[in-house]
């Protein structure tokens, strides 16, 4: 068979179902091949950056890899920033690329650049197939690599004569392997250390929404009572319901989830990744003592440094945890910092729940309506500004991977086409992107992606004008900003363009049922709301007043 035919025949006995992509010339062989395959779905994005963004939320929604797919050069280079994201955000993801023949690979020739070493600071591996007989051993290990904790973006080259040429081998059986637990002397170690505490405290992070993670970390909270603060990406771990829900942390400005761990004597960090909130905005005084567990190392920082790490998979831990806090009579903590947490931040979510406003909608009566149409198993999916600060502090869930927020990379435009992949893979769930108007505007094209799938989800776009989140930190900073500012196309005249279900709300009290009547609308459909960034700057005075010394105590 020739190499094309091999290679997706690797992909389907590796379980791919999806391919995202723009084809060019340089891998027809591949299309070609692929077309004859009845496993693989091949979804046409109308650009690169849209089919890599696809295909993150596919890998963070399953935990298996999809595949985005450009051709060489441009098609290249426009797929490395949904890649970058996926791979610093912890999603599988396969990503192909063609090139051209091998013949010209060493002199200046058309479109020919080294898309293997573009791709190799932004991935966990990148290699160029040179010989078919190789494949199946390069994707077993590609799938390997992506999947292996923590999860990323793995790049393969295929030129465009090593496409064609014939091979006998065959696809290799996809063997898994169980990851490996902390031994008990470790964890009798950690166990003495939160025997010995009175405020503890968890600090979750993107591995905890593994579900057989979350699972156990409930378990752990119910039987401990120790309350969980979530990174953005960690939403969900706990139910928001819980008493031990300590909301989320992450933003610039402190907030009251961190003074509880400026009062904690115990920091229990779970998945943690030091790409969403550096510990120096948490551990100034270099003097918490911290558990680390995690499926890796900790990355070495002088604001982080574990007393202990326990290593391995994040669920059999938590279960060894587990098996300890049932047998001990020796956890006596102090939770009245919690309960007062819970207390106000209660009070901050819902302080706009009735609002009655016209011309402009706050954020926080926004996201109050959203969680209110929204049931526990659908999911929300932010884009990058203003907004993800706001839905980052008032949107709260409670199942794992029902708000996803791009934390590590945090590139813009991910939420259409993310959206997009949610509904292919959870069609039986409401899906709600919300964007600011810049960052709906970046990968807009992908509307007519979403019309001709017959996608149903709806997109939020809170229009200002500007780009906010860069407005707000320069105002913050240095009490004013620069030009920011921007048109906007006519929003429902953008809707029928693309076939899509339109409405334009300024109505505070309209929100909501438009919203439920998106949201139950065949097909995609579109609610633009301005949005009163006032509170921006409200906040971040709020917030100042809200962390004074011994407010949670």
């Amino acid at each position: 068979m020739k190499a094309s035919d091999l290679l997706v025949r690797c992909l389907e006995r590796e379980g791919i179902q999806y391919i995202f992509g723009v084809p060019g010339e340089e891998n027809a062989d591949f299309m070609m091949s692929l077309e004859q395959s009845d496993r693989i779905r091949f979804i046409l994005t109308r650009h690169e950056q849209g089919a890599a963004f696809m295909a993150e939320i596919y890998g963070r929604l399953t935990g298996q890899p999809a595949v985005c797919l450009g051709t060489l050069g441009p098609g290249a280079t426009n797929l490395i920033t949904g890649v970058a994201d996926s791979n610093m955000d912890r999603a599988p993801m396969l990503v192909l690329t063609g090139q051209g023949s091998t013949a010209r690979l060493h002199k200046e020739s058309h479109q020919i650049m080294d898309a293997v070493e573009m791709f190799r600071p932004v991935t966990k591996w990148a290699t160029t197939i040179v010989n078919p007989d190789t494949i199946p051993e390069i994707i077993r290990k590609a799938v390997r690599i992506a999947r292996t904790e923590k999860p990323g973006a793995v790049h393969l080259e295929l030129p465009e004569n090593i496409a064609r040429l014939d091979t006998d081998e065959a696809p290799m059986e996809p063997r898994r392997f169980r990851r490996s637990v902390p031994d008990d002397k470790i964890m009798d170690r950690a166990f003495s250390l939160l025997c010995n505490a009175k405020r503890p405290v968890i600090l979750a992070g993107n591995g905890c929404v593994r579900r057989r993670a979350s699972k156990q970390l409930r378990l752990f909270c119910e039987r401990t009572g120790i309350g969980v603060i979530s990174t953005f990406m960690a939403k969900g771990c706990v139910d928001v319901d819980a008493d031990y829900c300590m909301y989320t942390i992450g933003l610039g400005s402190k907030d009251l989830p961190a003074v509880l761990i400026d009062e904690a004597d115990l920091v229990i960090t779970l998945g943690f990744d030091m790409v969403e909130y550096h510990p120096s905005l948490w551990n100034p005084g270099r003097d918490k003592t911290i558990i680390h567990a995690d499926f890796l190392p900790s990355e070495i920082d002088t604001h982080y440094h574990p007393e202990v790490e326990l290593l391995g998979d994040l669920a059999h831990t938590l279960w060894m945890f587990n098996e300890r806090a049932g047998q001990s009579s020796e956890l006596d903590f102090d939770f009245a910092p919690q309960r007062s947490l819970r207390e106000k931040m209660g009070a901050e979510l819902s302080m706009h729940a009735d609002d009655d406003t016209s011309g402009h909608i706050r954020p926080q009566k926004a996201l109050w309506d959203a969680r209110e149409v929204l049931r526990p198993d659908d999911i929300l999916l932010s884009d990058v500004g203003a907004h993800k600060m706001w839905i980052a502090r008032h949107y709260h869930c409670h199942e794992p991977n029902t708000c996803l927020i791009p934390n590590g990379f945090c590139s813009m435009g991910f939420a259409l086409p993310g959206a997009i992949a949610a509904s292919l893979v959870h069609p039986e769930r409401r899906i709600l992107g919300i964007c600011g108007d810049g960052g709906f505007l970046m990968n807009v094209q992908e509307m007519e992606t979403a019309r001709r799938l017959d996608s149903q989800l709806a997109m939020l776009v809170w229009e200002d004008s500007e780009y906010g989140l860069i407005a707000w930190k320069q105002q913050s900073q240095f009490g004013h900003h620069t030009d920011l500012s921007f048109s906007n196309p006519d929003w429902l005249g953008l809707a029928a363009a693309f076939g899509w279900n339109g409405h334009y709300v300024d109505q505070s009290r309209e929100l909501k049922t438009t919203l439920q009547k998106a949201l139950a609308e065949s097909g995609p459909s579109l609610v633009v709301m301005p949005v009163d960034y006032r509170e921006n700057m409200l906040l971040t005075k709020r917030l100042g007043e809200l962390t004074e010394p011994g407010l949670v105590s």
